[in-house]
């Protein structure tokens, strides 16, 4: 049924530049943290990736309002939330995410997680399942990265970004770095006015200090660092997991190759997935009306199911 949905909407995907919902703020240890919300009814929180915002989710959070209250952060440091002075370690999101949740006292949330977003929503979920619906995820790290199994398109990435820039010096990540990055990750020809709000939270020099380290910290699946450990751990937990779970692909992807999905298909219980068409790394800019209605129509239905 998700198949069929997908192939009707296909053709007619009506993209917005525009931001759809009014902007909060919660603090944290002293810092803001930015989010947007809409809706009523169990939490579907919304995790972004790197380098982007809860700005990617803008034209999904509608197809989806009907059926919960959507929310959608800006992790610490990227949209318009603070850059307070930390290291921005994947820990420290996870840490400033659990604390947005326990802020907004969100019980029985379904997460709907892009990229490394997924880390923090996996290491979440898998640490306080009794407080979750559901795992909706794309572009995911369901398992370390190694160099076997990363697709064409982001090895390609990531050697431009070594000859382009030095990541070891945080002045050169600012607006121009993630323009290079997200060019590299969406086939469509983003508007002006979609750029600015990718580049407004780096314009300042210094202001990309989070894409810095998480490069840093980008899972190679040699098991030595923090963030594979990490993965590590969910992985082994969600291949037990009983809740719910959709898996959204592209071809080629950036982390999610076809042997990813192969692989998901055959570890992971109560999954369904769906391909939602050609793109790279940022489908959400590509095809908001497929990936929503999609994850509309599945809540429908475990919601069915639970009845």
């Amino acid at each position: 049924m998700l198949k069929q949905l997908k192939d009707r909407i296909m053709m007619k995907e009506r993209i917005s530049e525009t931001k759809a919902y009014p902007s909060k703020y919660v603090e944290i240890d002293g810092s803001r943290v930015h989010y947007v919300e809409a809706g009523s009814g169990n939490p579907i929180l919304f995790l972004h990736g790197v380098p982007t915002s809860s700005y990617v989710w803008r034209n999904i959070m509608p197809h989806l309002s009907t059926l919960g209250r959507c929310i959608a952060p800006d992790l610490m440091g990227f949209g318009k939330s603070d850059k307070p002075d930390i290291d921005y370690t994947m820990t420290d999101h996870i840490r400033y995410i659990g604390k947005f949740i326990q802020a907004l006292n969100l019980k029985k949330i379904t997460f709907v997680m892009h990229g490394s977003g997924s880390i923090i929503g996996f290491d979440y979920a898998m640490s306080h399942e009794d407080n979750c619906l559901g795992l909706v995820f794309y572009e995911a790290f369901l398992r370390s990265l190694n160099n076997q199994e990363m697709s064409l398109p982001l090895q390609e990435q990531l050697r431009n970004l070594q000859d382009q820039y030095d990541l070891s010096d945080v002045s050169q990540i600012g607006s121009s770095y993630v323009d290079t990055l997200i060019q590299q990750s969406v086939m469509r020809q983003l508007t002006n006015t979609e750029m600015e709000h990718y580049r407004e939270p780096f314009l300042c020099e210094g202001t990309g200090k989070p894409i810095l380290q998480y490069l840093k910290e980008l899972p190679t699946g040699d098991g030595k660092n923090a963030v594979d450990k990490m993965i590590a751990a969910y992985t082994t937990k969600l291949t037990q997991s009983t809740l719910p779970k959709l898996m959204l692909y592209s071809v080629p992807g950036f982390i999610t190759t076809i042997a990813a999905a192969v692989w998901a298909k055959e570890h992971l219980p109560h999954l369904e997935v769906v391909e939602i068409g050609e793109e790279l790394h940022l489908g959400q800019e590509t095809y908001p009306e497929v990936i929503g209605d999609t994850i509309s129509v599945w809540l429908q239905g475990i919601e069915l199911s639970r009845k």
